[in-house]
């Protein structure tokens, strides 16, 4: 029940944030909105209130906003062809502009949000400058070592090392390869060769390899102020983007397997544990996806709101709208390859679930 919940609201919640982006846009832009969908057709239920009918529909890949006048996953091509006030096409470059990237502002928006909020909970947590172990990763290098908490590094291959930042870049030089480390435990100095671990991490806007030998240093904790609190919500929230668009350019590239694509289903594992792991986490997540949601719908591909938003560069250089049946052709295209990625990452999970992994 507990995954199940957590499901509901971190998909739920990020579908819902993204389409509230595309309504509230559209209102402001005057344009009709005449269905607000969680999930693809076909229609579940629902209730029309005013113009709009708010429902729940079937294949619960995502969902979308029909403003009157549009061409979009719902294929409905009635009442798309005239110039009323209150339809799409009646609307300048930049007012369809700023409806179709309406649900991208709004999910980086909410992620920033619940950065900040949960920085405000949790407050800021300032490592000291010392080169003075706090934690020691069970069954990494550093443990097998003898290394223990409290413990101060002196040296790294032979250089002394004043401050944690200094002793964590020598040790980042050197992956999976052996170290020299001095330190001292009490007031006896030990000194012993140990094999880093490799591992990711990001550096300006590249994922490197760097050496890890499973060692954490002493934090300070503090409140965090306000607007330190939207700031650390940007910064995360452009952090999990440059992840983002780094994991994909991985994948383009080959050095990141489509195997490790995740879908529903894995995501499903991790809201469950995320949420036995408390609030924060499952919270964290959620922004986590918020992110990633935003970036997949900007890409320009056909059915995604990049997809839509190339529409809308093209007809305004060559001035006039594309014809219907050019349109519709386009989002056939668009949901085959949806349908497509969605066939590879439900084949992932499965894959997953038969191997015991997350």
């Amino acid at each position: 029940m507990i995954t199940v919940l957590a499901v509901l609201l971190v998909i739920g919640g990020v579908i819902f944030i993204h389409e509230l982006g595309h309504f509230t846009f559209a209102k402001l832009t005057g344009m009709r909105v005449e269905k607000f969908s969680i999930g693809f057709p076909p229609r579940l239920f629902g209730k029309k209130i005013g113009d709009t009918d708010y429902c729940i529909s079937a294949i619960p890949l995502g969902g979308y906003v029909k403003v009157a006048g549009v061409i979009d996953e719902s294929m409905d091509v009635d009442g798309v062809q005239g110039k009323e006030p209150w339809k799409f096409e009646s609307k300048n470059a930049g007012q369809k502009s700023v409806y179709i990237t309406g649900g991208v502002v709004f999910n980086l928006l909410f992620a920033a949000l619940i950065f900040c909020l949960l920085t405000i909970g949790a407050g800021i947590y300032d490592p000291s400058p010392g080169p003075i172990i706090d934690e020691v990763i069970p069954e990494l290098p550093a443990e097998a070592a003898g290394i223990q908490k409290g413990d101060r590094i002196l040296a790294v291959n032979g250089t002394i090392v004043s401050s944690w930042e200094n002793m964590a870049g020598i040790i980042h030089a050197f992956p999976n390869d052996t170290i020299m480390v001095r330190w001292l435990h009490n007031e006896d100095e030990f000194e012993k060769p140990i094999v880093t671990i490799s591992n990711k991490i990001l550096k300006g806007s590249k994922l490197v390899d760097v050496g890890m030998i499973g060692v954490s240093p002493v934090f300070t904790h503090r409140n965090a102020g306000f607007f330190e609190a939207v700031g650390q919500g940007f910064r995360n929230t452009w952090y999990w983007l440059k992840i983002t668009v780094i994991s994909l350019k991985m994948l383009i590239t080959g050095e990141e397997s489509l195997k490790n694509i995740g879908g529903p289903i894995f995501i499903a594992q991790l809201a469950g544990r995320s949420a036995k792991s408390g609030l924060a986490p499952l919270f964290g997540l959620m922004a986590i996806i918020s992110v990633n949601l935003a970036f997949i719908n900007i890409l320009p591909i056909p059915a995604f709101d990049g997809g839509h938003l190339i529409i809308i560069i093209i007809e305004a250089t060559i001035r006039r709208p594309l014809s219907i049946k050019t349109k519709l052709r386009i989002q056939q295209i668009g949901l085959a390859i949806i349908l497509t990625l969605m066939a590879v990452v439900f084949y992932n999970d499965i894959l997953r679930l038969f191997r015991g992994g997350i």
